[in-house]
């Protein structure tokens, strides 16, 4: 099947910025997008999850808001570097930390300010098309397994070969840890009658939408259930061209 697919979706070689003008131009729509990040500390399995609140070029400086699990906050005073690393729109961003960051509060909100990074990965990974649904076509999911006490379900809002976003009802993230994996991942027309296993990857509360949702990578897929996949996909982006064609 990746034979039908265009040279347009080979995967693309990462970039590194270097200018503050690239750094704080793709750091900023992390931050006006509200793209969840991922934070990781050198030889420690445990993700932390922030945002970006502040992209300042003119004074070369950032501001991350409270890590959660806020325990993390003890690696952070310890000086331990760590990674960041975000998604906008299908574009990894990613950074390492070495510099310590000074821990604030304002008005009782917690965030972490320090010096902006001097160098950025950039990475176009086009070969993991991420394909959107429409809302009229949204797939029934249910998350599930050991970790939980009872199964979740949800909504399917978009998928890759690699991983999904998810929306539920409400706010769930009491139920939910990130960077956990969940072994039952159950969506019928994707996975037929056998389910998968996800990692968490990020996981956010929309109050004004009283919607949670949630970034899942697939984890340790089937042969079979990876073919679903690719083959859901890959519909989705034929008709996503066509609907283009059409428009134009």
């Amino acid at each position: 099947m990746s034979n039908a697919l265009s040279a347009d979706d080979a995967p693309q070689p990462p970039k590194v910025l270097t200018t503050p003008l690239e750094i704080s131009s793709n750091l900023r729509q992390l931050q006006e997008s509200h793209d969840p990040l991922i934070i990781t500390f050198h030889e420690r399995s445990q993700r932390f999850q922030s945002y970006l609140i502040k992209v300042d070029r003119d004074s070369g400086t950032i501001a991350l808001d409270e890590m959660i699990p806020r325990d993390g906050e003890r690696f952070l005073q310890a000086g331990e570097p760590f990674k960041v690393e975000g998604f906008h729109e299908g574009v990894r961003i990613a950074w390492e930390c070495s510099t310590p960051l000074t821990i604030e509060e304002s008005a009782g909100d917690r965030f972490y300010s320090g010096a902006m990074p001097t160098e950025v990965v950039y990475h176009q990974r086009r070969n993991a098309f991420r394909a959107a649904l429409k809302l009229t076509d949204l797939v029934n999911v249910e998350l599930g397994g050991e970790k939980l006490k009872s199964p979740i379900a949800g909504k399917l809002l978009d998928i890759s070969a690699t991983g999904c976003k998810l929306r539920f009802e409400g706010d769930i993230t009491g139920r939910l840890q990130l960077g956990q994996v969940y072994d039952r991942l159950i969506a019928t027309p994707l996975f037929g009658n056998q389910s998968t296993s996800v990692e968490l990857r990020y996981l956010h509360f929309e109050e004004k939408l009283n919607m949670t949702f949630a970034g899942l990578r697939f984890h340790n897929i089937s042969g079979p259930v990876a073919r679903n996949v690719e083959r859901f996909v890959y519909q989705l982006q034929r008709e996503a061209r066509r609907f283009d064609k059409d428009d134009f």
